[in-house]
């Protein structure tokens, strides 16, 4: 996995960046800058693998910057994105790894992801390559076998199945549940004939691509064996049990954070994933707040903001955390990207609800921005 620093001035395609970016399971983005010289000012402390640089911006253009982190850290992989062809001669000059012309699309950050991997696998001695299966659930539904290419299902239903097992590793599921959870509408022989069928299926790609999880016959069901892998569904099970327990791990939070990418198998439409995708969405909620609480105290406020961004990028309408990005504004004189932002959110509130946004958050964006006029 790599370490990522995004640099975009313009706000709108540094969002659609954070998000396109943010799917991929290869990359945990450490920071997403719109001004670069608070980008270079952090760099030295972040340390990224790979930063995904605009060429044009004000105050420092990305070729400028490109070379003042290269003199800074030289293990750094700068990756350009522009609108414009004729920058590539200058990137290449600066050590630039790739070049991305905009709109920056998943088949574009594939792309250079696959070039990114494949150096990182060169670089490393054949013995000491570490070949390991990747599944991603949360911002969609990913798997990767063991060099690295992603997984493609044989059914719609053998990739659904897989996903129900993946949310309970190590509880053993009646077949007949199984077989009226994903083909409701057949009766009671069919369904159970395509449920036979499509666990075959599954069992024999599982093995094709080396993912070594088993899924084990046990009485009258099933019961995935997730063995010594772990994902991030998994590792967000292990951690709430382990806090009911008593005791909690900032780092592990950190991480948790990291692996959140969005809802649960999003784009998926899997009937029965709604109640799982609410627990883990109240739980990441949970964790953010405190990282963001535990920011605050400690006066880092643009890590708190940052860790803001991330949310709403997520669940751009929640309005708890929209208030509180307002009062980090607020207490750094940013009046402007108050109303800025809640006009985003405002638009964003009535195109999807069909409503203004509370009539108390109303009053209070309006006598902020009013107050230091």
């Amino acid at each position: 996995m790599f370490n990522v620093v995004i640099v975009e001035d313009e706000k709108p395609i540094l969002d659609l960046m954070k998000y396109v970016i943010g799917q991929n399971p290869q990359y945990t983005i450490l920071g997403a800058f719109s001004n670069p010289l608070e980008a270079l000012a952090c760099f030295p402390q972040l340390r990224p693998d790979v930063v995904f640089l605009d060429v044009e911006m004000p105050k420092m253009n990305g070729l400028e910057l490109a070379q003042r982190m290269n003199d800074l850290w030289d293990h750094t992989h700068i990756i350009f994105t522009t609108a414009y062809k004729n920058y590539a001669l200058e990137a290449f000059n600066v050590q630039a790894f790739d070049y991305i012309l905009k709109p920056v699309t998943k088949m574009a950050i594939e792309r250079v992801t696959e070039r990114l991997m494949k150096q990182h696998r060169l670089a490393i001695p054949p013995e000491r390559r570490a070949r390991h299966v990747s599944i991603q659930c949360f911002g969609g539904f990913e798997v990767r076998n063991l060099d690295g290419a992603p997984v493609h299902w044989p059914t719609r239903k053998t990739e659904e199945l897989f996903a129900y097992f993946l949310c309970h590793p190590g509880k053993e599921i009646s077949k007949w549940y199984l077989a009226d959870l994903l083909w409701h509408d057949m009766d009671e022989e069919r369904a159970s004939h395509n449920l036979h069928n499509t666990m075959y299926r599954l069992k024999k790609l599982l093995k094709e691509q080396e993912i070594d999880m088993d899924i084990k016959k046990v009485n009258e069901g099933y019961m995935l064996d997730a063995s010594n892998h772990t994902y991030d569904v998994l590792a967000f099970e292990r951690y709430l049990h382990s806090i009911s327990e008593g005791g909690r791990d900032a780092a592990q939070e950190e991480k948790l954070v990291s692996l959140y990418k969005g809802t649960l198998f999003d784009r998926k439409d899997y009937l029965w994933k709604t109640s799982h995708e609410k627990k883990f969405s109240k739980h990441f909620t949970m964790l953010i707040n405190s990282l963001i609480q535990q920011d605050l105290a400690k006066g880092d406020w643009k890590k708190a903001e940052q860790r803001l961004d991330q949310f709403l990028n997520i669940y751009p309408l929640d309005e708890e955390m929209n208030l509180s990005l307002f009062k980090i504004y607020e207490c750094s004189g940013r009046q402007e990207q108050i109303k800025k932002i809640y006009a985003k959110f405002e638009n964003a509130y009535l195109l999807d609800l069909g409503l203004a946004p509370p009539q108390e958050m109303r009053d209070w964006v309006l006598k902020t921005t009013e107050r230091r006029r």
